[in-house]
């Protein structure tokens, strides 16, 4: 259970991370498929550090999110569907900074994505 805690919450702060201002055309599935390319990077199973192609992937979908509904909505949809994952936190923390995200935003276990602006 605590293994399926910490899914939810690397993938809910990757959605914050990603999502400055989601469109209503991205779905969950589209936002989960986004990130696939930093599969392997968020279980640790990979490189210290993500690819190339999931920064790429990282920054379409943070491009694609424009409004806070959409964001609160990607948000969801990890926290939804984070349990069937494993993503180590750590490396959700690193995200930003590897891939040149410039967004700030605190990891917590405890996101609540109603907050979400």
């Amino acid at each position: 259970m605590a293994e399926k805690m910490v899914w939810v919450h690397g993938l809910v702060v990757l959605a914050l991370i990603i999502a400055s201002p989601v469109v209503d055309a991205v779905s969950c599935g589209d936002a989960v498929s986004a990130l696939i390319p930093c599969g392997s990077f968020l279980l640790g199973v990979g490189a210290p550090k993500p690819s190339s192609e999931c920064c790429a992937s990282a920054q379409s979908l943070n491009k694609l999110t424009t409004t806070t509904a959409d964001r609160r909505a990607v948000c969801q949809c990890f926290v939804k569907s984070g349990p069937s994952f494993g993503v180590k936190p750590a490396r959700t923390k690193l995200l930003p900074s590897l891939c040149k995200l410039n967004i700030n935003i605190p990891v917590t276990p405890n996101v609540d994505c109603n907050k979400v602006q």
